[in-house]
């Protein structure tokens, strides 16, 4: 990964170097921004902008964080400026942003699925918003606290606890529910 970053740093070698990264952080990039806006043309859109954002600046990048931390924190900030965007376009308020995100995950054409995974992505939405990114960060990325912690710039305590009341909701939910 070192050697990734210096290639980027290399205006002879950056060029081949960043299709390295599109090649390498294009899904997990697509699928942390897809849990958040539920959309699947929408987090292509964003995807893009992620790469056209990390191109742009990809000379301000110093390697004091690594390289997927970057990218993850400019998707992070891609995904919440987008819904903060859609929520004011719409006029809905952030309570009002889960029932508009499981009218998305509803609609949504690009995901099979059974009813019980369709429900759970609708719970998850449902979430406040740093328990639906750490939840989804923790649980399906497998991302470890600290990872998570350089990311959004939280302290692993906070983390834990942001992760053990999203989980205890979502149990919470399917245990009423049966």
């Amino acid at each position: 990964m070192e050697q990734l970053t210096r290639r980027l740093q290399d205006s002879a070698t950056a060029r081949m170097a960043f299709n390295e990264v599109i090649t390498l952080y294009s899904e997990p990039l697509y699928w942390q921004i897809r849990r958040m806006v539920q959309n699947h043309d929408d987090a292509n859109d964003l995807l893009q902008n992620v790469f056209m954002k990390a191109w742009t600046n990809i000379e301000s990048f110093r390697g004091d964080a690594k390289l997927t931390t970057w990218l993850y924190k400019i998707a992070i900030n891609e995904s919440l400026t987008f819904l903060e965007k859609e929520r004011k376009r719409l006029g809905v308020s952030m309570d009002e942003e889960a029932s508009m995100l499981a009218n998305t995950i509803e609609a949504d054409e690009w995901i099979d699925g059974d009813e019980l995974k369709k429900e759970l992505r609708k719970v998850i939405a449902a979430l406040p918003e740093k328990q639906r990114l750490v939840f989804n960060m923790k649980y399906f990325d497998d991302m470890k606290y600290e990872s998570i912690s350089d990311i959004l710039g939280t302290s692993v305590g906070a983390l834990k606890a942001s992760y053990h009341h999203a989980v205890n909701k979502i149990v919470k939910y399917f245990s009423e529910k049966s």
